[in-house]
């Protein structure tokens, strides 16, 4: 999740203290089970090792566990289990077990059936690309499932159909600490990957999660999004638009570019900005994704704003050689002017955002200091909501 704090670390020391593995997403971890079982279904022995394609080419060998083939009321069976390893990136699914069992369906009209097993959610809103009622197995995870197990046993089609079941021990649990509840996937995690690929701390799961989320509220109808930067800032937006559905609500975290131009595809007329001074003047600066190792906080930004707020001159310097924005708001805040430093911030950061991402929709910034409490309302035209 986000940091809604505001404090950074310098870029070079940031990247130097992350690693550099990469993973696998839960879709190409299905995709390669799924392969090991169809194999196990077309040979008679599920493989201890399967090279899968991946969605972006690629082609990788997974180790398989669990490996059976077996009669289960009456239709052969075969179950395979492939481990996610997700590198260095900090994900919630990493170590989660990917479960494929791969069954005959004989004179199925479907070529190939997709069914939900324990710890895989299912669908219950529209908006996801999903119809209502299907196990949260994204689009391109189901068709890489279908073409790995067409290249190792394009034959078992011949009989008719395949029931394809995916199930994640322990995935409603991983699930309460997703967005999917909010998303209306529920009892579990989803099958997710474009490429096949999770980059460390790409969070890539995380940006598709917000894209998701602004469509389901467009679905629902909502003309309204309000985007927070994580926990706190959602909790402060939230009391301060009491009247708003849930749904409006979309933690954005770091992706500013991802949300604002989901936002503008899907026709939403007022979009609101909760955020902290740190993220704010990350905004103001342009910044498409606002990871405190993608760049330093521009303090020419925050000394322009104490300027403008009244800060003596003596802190301005001290400002310029500061670290954090949440140095120059502490020191303003001593001053009485920490409403005057973040209006003068907010006003930055919409101009920006208005330039970088224009479209037919009013902008408000929410600001609140480090604990959550509101300072300022300001509004693209007007201060206030």
């Amino acid at each position: 999740m986000a940091d809604d704090s505001g404090i950074g670390r310098r870029k070079s020391e940031a990247r130097r203290r992350r690693g550099g593995r990469s993973g696998f997403t839960t879709g190409a971890c299905a995709a390669a089970a799924a392969r090991a079982a169809a194999q196990g279904l077309a040979r008679g022995l599920v493989p201890e090792n399967v090279l899968c394609r991946l969605p972006n080419g690629d082609e990788v060998n997974f180790p398989v566990i669990e490996g059976r083939v077996e009669d289960a009321g009456g239709r052969r069976r075969a179950h395979a289990v492939v481990v996610k390893d997700a590198g260095d990136d900090p994900d919630v699914t990493n170590g989660a077990h990917l479960t494929v069992d791969l069954s005959l369906l004989p004179g199925a009209a479907e070529r190939i059936v997709f069914r939900g097993g324990a710890g895989v959610g299912r669908v219950t809103r529209e908006g996801l690309g999903l119809s209502i009622g299907e196990p949260a197995i994204n689009p391109v995870p189901r068709r890489s499932i279908l073409e790995n197990i067409e290249a190792v046993a394009a034959s078992l089609f011949d009989a008719g159909g395949l029931e394809v079941t995916v199930s994640v021990p322990g995935g409603e649990e991983m699930a309460k600490r997703t967005l999917n509840p909010r998303l209306g996937i529920l009892g579990g995690i989803s099958i997710l990957g474009t490429t096949g690929i999770v980059r460390p701390y790409s969070t890539a799961a995380f940006r598709d999660s917000v894209i998701q989320a602004i469509g389901v509220a467009a679905r629902q109808g909502q003309t309204r999004v309000v985007f927070t930067t994580g926990g706190r800032s959602e909790r402060f937006a939230m009391k301060r638009l009491p009247w708003l559905e849930e749904v409006c609500f979309v933690q954005m975290g770091d992706f500013v570019k991802a949300a604002f131009s989901t936002a503008i595809e899907n026709g939403m007329r007022h979009v609101y900005v909760g955020a902290m001074a740190g993220k704010l003047t990350k905004m103001a600066q342009g910044l498409p994704v606002t990871h405190a190792w993608r760049a330093e906080v521009d303090r020419r930004i925050l000394v322009e704003c104490a300027r403008e707020a009244g800060a003596p001159d003596g802190l301005l310097a001290s400002i310029r050689a500061a670290e954090t924005a949440r140095f120059a708001a502490e020191r303003l805040n001593a001053l009485g002017l920490t409403a005057e430093f973040h209006r003068a911030l907010a006003r930055r950061a919409i101009s920006r955002l208005k330039a970088d991402y224009p479209g037919d929709y009013h902008l408000t910034a929410l600001v609140c200091d480090f604990d959550g409490e509101p300072i300022v309302d300001v509004g693209e035209r007007r201060s206030g909501l």
